[in-house]
Parts: C-alpha cells; sequence; structure tokens
C-alpha cells in the first residue's frame, strides 16, 4: 500500500517536470532589436494569434482557389504547406514590428 502511494507520487511528479519541458520545447528565444514595444510575453501572445489567424485564412483562400479554377481534389499536402508557410511569415513579420527577432534551437 506505501509503495503504491510512492510509486503514484512518483510518476505525478515525473509527469509534472516532464509537461513544463514539452510546452516551451519548440519555443523560440526572442532577441530583442531595438527598442521592442511590448515584453517578450506579451508580443510572443499577439503574434501567435496573427499567424493562427493567417493559417485558418490561408487554407480557406486555397479551397477557394481550388473551387474556382475546377480543381475539385484539392491537394491536402500542398494546402497545408501553404497555410503554414503563411502563418509563419505573418509570425516572423509580427515579431519584427514588436521589435524582435525569434531565434530557434534547431535552425532549419
Amino acid at each position: 500500500m506505501v509503495m503504491g502511494i510512492f510509486r503514484a507520487l512518483g510518476a505525478a511528479a515525473m509527469m509534472a517536470a516532464l509537461a513544463g519541458c514539452v510546452d516551451h520545447a519548440n519555443a523560440p528565444v526572442l532577441l530583442p532589436i531595438g527598442v521592442p514595444v511590448n515584453p517578450p510575453v506579451v508580443a510572443q501572445g499577439i503574434c501567435v494569434t496573427d499567424g493562427n489567424a493567417m493559417y485558418d485564412e490561408a487554407k480557406k483562400q486555397y479551397h477557394l482557389r481550388a473551387q474556382l479554377t475546377g480543381y475539385a481534389e484539392a491537394d491536402a499536402l500542398e494546402a497545408e504547406t501553404t497555410a503554414r508557410a503563411a502563418a509563419h511569415r505573418q509570425y516572423v513579420a509580427c515579431l519584427s514590428a514588436q521589435g524582435y527577432r525569434a531565434l530557434y534551437a534547431n535552425s532549419e
């Protein structure tokens, strides 16, 4: 009984520690360029929201163009690639406007 409680507590502690690592695994480090407008946390939130909105809009526009051109079976991979690229461009442009540059741990 006592060993079961210690195992459960150990598992919960390990999950909490790993959750902290996974939460920010791919988040970029924001390098201030000049005089930033907002703190990094605020700029990150604003720009992620802008990127998400651009992702949704780019997917919608891709499907609309596919309908207008008569391309009935729109390529899902191409739509995803186009939407991700548009979202990334919007995110980087937003960060630049906020006075930051994004540095990623594993640059592409």
